[in-house]
């Protein structure tokens, strides 16, 4: 097992157990943490002995709830920019890595799952979640955007559903999420220490799962569908807060609140989730990584992602002045400077098995 008390690892069996030990901070991710899964992970990926990986998290309200912002904050303050860009761009590798690795990967999710704890579960080949299981990409309220492969699974929703969980940070259940396709099995959490043995067993982990997957019900968010649709269809983010205060029907105060909540966010980063994801195309994940490399090296190289994390995490204030100000001091040539791709720096995943 590791001496880092953050993260643990074991090797049980034939399975290479992973556990986030943060709960104090709802398992925040740290750059190192995410560090050395990487190197596990490789190591893992060559052990002829293992036969799959078990990635869940110390008991508590969240599996993870992203990466540990307050740290990212101090090395802004301590002119670490270099190395705030050097850590996203490994968060971004082992997103890719989790992808190209072949052997199960499991991960038991019964909590929040947010921001960078979707990067380090979505792509394995196996995502089971308890009862508790919640999902959100709240990225828009900080001041920063939709990452760790977002361009990819949110374009690939339907209808205007992907958009819809960009902009507003909506958090959705594990029936939501089940019908969406990000999670393969709904499983009780009493059943997962059963499921660690049998991975440690290395028992054929299909039939494992599927005989104690449970019916997580209809979905609400989908129900909602043909009013996101008609709401967030608009060709701009102006255009969908005019459609949304519009709405005098039945889902007169769903629109309303709907608005409300947007209206708190960056302004930049609402624009930029909207042009992330309706004019990204569908891009593979290997794009979509590639991209938000480049998208995130301007926010992490201005003020506005900080400012976020300023009011949120450090003063608590919950009142943050965007360095934006406003949509309409944000112009279309402002934001697509955001999507050229970097001379210097550029990140490009790299698969670490060939």
């Amino acid at each position: 097992m590791s001496n880092n008390k953050d993260i643990l690892f074991e090797k049980r069996g034939r399975c290479g157990l992973v556990t986030l030990n943060r709960p104090s901070v709802l398992n925040a991710l740290s750059y190192g943490m995410i560090a050395l899964i990487e190197e596990r992970m490789i190591e893992w990926a060559g052990d002829a002995d293992t036969y799959g990986v078990v990635l869940e998290a110390a008991p508590g309200p969240a599996f993870c709830s992203g990466g540990d912002l307050k740290a990212l904050y101090a090395w802004k303050q301590a002119g670490k920019t270099a190395g705030i860009l050097e850590n996203y761009a490994s968060e971004y590798q082992h997103n890719w890595t989790l992808d190209r690795f072949t052997k199960p990967h499991v991960s038991l999710m019964d909590g929040y799952v947010f921001g960078g704890g979707v990067g380090i579960s979505l792509y394995g080949t196996h995502r089971v979640a308890g009862e508790n299981y919640r999902f959100a990409m709240p990225e828009v309220a900080i001041g920063f955007f939709p990452d760790v492969g977002a361009t990819h699974f949110l374009s690939r929703m339907p209808g205007q559903i992907g958009l819809y969980l960009a902009l507003t940070g909506y958090q959705i259940n594990r029936a939501d999420a089940y019908e969406l396709g990000l999670l393969t099995h709904c499983i009780t959490g009493q059943e997962f220490d059963a499921i660690r043995t049998a991975m440690c067993e290395a028992d054929p982990i299909d039939p494992v799962l599927d005989g104690r997957h449970v019916d997580p019900g209809p979905s609400a968010l989908l129900r909602m569908r043909e009013v996101i649709d008609q709401h967030f269809s608009p060709g701009s983010v102006e255009e969908i807060f005019g459609s949304l205060d519009s709405e005098a029907g039945p889902q007169a105060e769903w629109a309303r609140e709907t608005a409300r909540i947007m209206r708190k966010h960056s302004p930049l980063s609402l624009k930029v989730a909207y042009r992330q994801v309706r004019r990204s195309g569908s891009p593979s994940l290997e794009e979509a990584l590639e991209l938000e490399g480049g998208i995130a090296r301007h926010f992490l190289t201005g003020e506005e992602f900080y400012e976020g994390i300023r009011a949120l995490l450090i003063d608590k204030d919950k009142s943050p002045q965007w360095p934006s100000v406003s949509l309409e001091r944000i112009s279309e040539e402002m934001v697509e400077a955001y999507f050229t791709p970097a001379r210097e720096g550029a990140f490009k995943p790299v698969n670490p098995f060939t």
